[in-house]
């Protein structure tokens, strides 16, 4: 329900300032809410759509032109790596591969090419602000928040992808958002949930967490994502996001103070995860990370209501009048904001975004899909190729919340489409809690298989028991039984067959099912 307050005159600047430092979310596919538009007209510098917010392209075109007639120069966000975490194709799955795919295939001119279709595709769109790159370096194989959304676990890799892929979405217009400073890929804490701890030293960090993030300032990265991670080392006091020690310090401190030196936009993570929400609560963590240096506060992934916004203005307000806050720091995140709303409008109508083609080159994708595929035979089983209707099993956690479940994954229906009559079944780990589920869920597969060729598609096998023992004893009764993996390939390649496509991207499902079935995609 909207909140019916009294407008906030044009010349309250405090109001407007702290308006303006606020990202927030909201529901509606077809027009703005009415508050929205209120707001934009008091202050409000950005808007974050996400999936709830996307039918298709063309109607997100018309929702973003409308939200830009109540100012030329408003930030509208959007949460698209590619991959797994896709917002503007979230019903069918992304044309892009993400990060795991590009650092697997090594090659920073495909990986710049795709992130510049893939910001072709958002700017065509009216997006002009992507929270993307992550940039974190995947070193604790069992993270689950991160992985696949990782070019991978070495830093100097890392590094050069996250620059390659920053340079591709700017050199289409679009803003781009290196995330999750100063690095979210050592721990085994969803930070959605929790606070997650990182306990390694300063030395580690740096030659390390550090390195794509430097990385990623040296290619003029428009703006950075803080973490809601704990860092003894850095601060024993403060999670990164609301800490003057991460934020001040380490990243907009001077390479004589051991900082990075950044001066571009610093926005934090959702502050409605429970990293922060649960420690501290949102009003508080919103005034705290703007004091520690933050320039914008992104919300509305969970909470995407007036009330919402207005509670989080009105602390900002609040903690200035009170001394909690200084204004100048209030006003200079503002200026912040501002500054790349209106970078942003001059790369749309008078920069890189003007020349590029109006519709981006689909085709990349899946040239680099194909060329991430990790593909394994076992010699003691020849393969062959699927050439009539398949038994497919797919097996998978529940999906964070980072990537949701609302986008479809996997192999079963590009594999029905091809053989119609293709049997399927998806399983999760409330299907084999126990011994007894498990052992009835093996003899369920086997059963309705019957003699048809096995398909067993996974992700993340090596994070999940239940999984790998599934796998383990299908495997033993159909050792000619074919395996996709479709997350991090960190358990050794089973089966006749073992494709690792390093993500779950539309495209990357495409790639598999072609070796699948020695047939090449044909795309209209």
């Amino acid at each position: 329900m909207s909140i019916l307050i009294p407008s906030i005159p044009d010349s309250d600047q405090l109001h407007r300032d702290a308006m303006t430092v606020l990202q927030p979310g909201f529901e509606g596919t077809t027009t703005p809410p009415e508050w929205v538009r209120r707001h934009l007209a008091a202050g409000l510098g950005s808007v974050a759509l996400f999936g709830r917010n996307v039918t298709d392209q063309a109607q997100l075109a018309a929702l973003t032109a409308q939200l830009r007639q109540e100012n030329p120069d408003l930030l509208i966000a959007i949460d698209e790596e590619g991959g797994d975490v896709t917002r503007l194709e979230v019903g069918s799955g992304s044309s892009w591969p993400g990060n795991l795919a590009l650092g697997e295939i090594d090659d920073p001119a495909l990986t710049r090419d795709v992130a510049r279709e893939l910001g072709r595709a958002l700017a065509a769109c009216g997006i002009n602000y992507n929270w993307a790159p992550s940039a974190d370096v995947n070193s604790n194989p069992g993270n689950p928040i991160i992985g696949v959304r990782s070019f991978g676990a070495d830093p100097e890799l890392c590094a050069r992808h996250t620059a390659a892929w920053v340079e591709g979405l700017q050199s289409a217009g679009v803003a781009a958002c290196a995330k999750h400073f100063p690095g979210h890929g050592d721990t085994a804490i969803d930070s959605h949930h929790g606070l997650p701890m990182i306990s390694v030293d300063e030395d580690l960090l740096r030659s390390r967490d550090l390195v794509p993030f430097r990385a990623a300032v040296e290619a003029g990265a428009k703006a950075l994502m803080s973490a809601h991670i704990m860092l003894p080392a850095v601060d024993p006091v403060w999670p990164a996001t609301l800490s003057p020690a991460v934020l001040g310090g380490l990243l907009r401190g001077g390479p004589e103070d051991g900082g990075l030196g950044y001066q571009g936009l610093i926005v934090t993570d959702a502050i409605e995860m429970g990293a922060i929400a649960n420690t501290y609560g949102i009003a508080d963590g919103t005034v705290l990370a703007i004091a520690a240096g933050a320039d914008a506060i992104c919300v509305g992934g969970g909470l995407c209501d007036e009330e919402t916004v207005l509670r989080l203005r009105d602390a900002i307000v609040e903690a200035v009048r009170s001394g909690r806050l200084p204004e100048e720091r209030l006003a200079d995140a503002a200026a912040r904001v501002r500054s790349l709303g209106s970078w942003a409008r001059h790369a749309r109508y008078g920069g890189a975004a003007q020349a590029a083609p109006t519709e981006p080159d689909l085709s990349i994708g899946l040239r680099a899909a194909r060329r991430a595929l990790l593909v394994t035979v076992d010699p003691a089983q020849p393969f062959t190729p699927v050439t009539d209707r398949p038994y497919v099993a797919s097996f998978s956690p529940e999906a964070n919340i980072a990537v949701g479940d609302e986008t479809p994954w996997g192999v079963a229906g590009m594999l029905a489409e091809r053989f119609p009559g293709t049997r399927t079944l998806s399983a999760g780990p409330a299907d084999a809690a126990d011994g007894p589920q498990l052992d009835a869920l093996v003899a369920r597969v086997l059963g309705e298989a019957e003699e048809r060729r096995l398909v067993l598609v996974v992700r993340d096998l090596h994070r999940h028991a239940w999984m790998a023992q599934t796998v383990r004893q299908l495997l033993t009764a159909r050792p000619d039984a074919l395996v996709v993996e479709m997350g991090v390939p960190q358990a050794a390649p089973v089966g006749a067959l073992h494709i690792a496509t390093h993500g779950a991207a539309r495209v990357c499902g495409l790639a598999a099912v072609e070796v699948l079935t020695g047939q090449p995609t044909v795309r209209s």
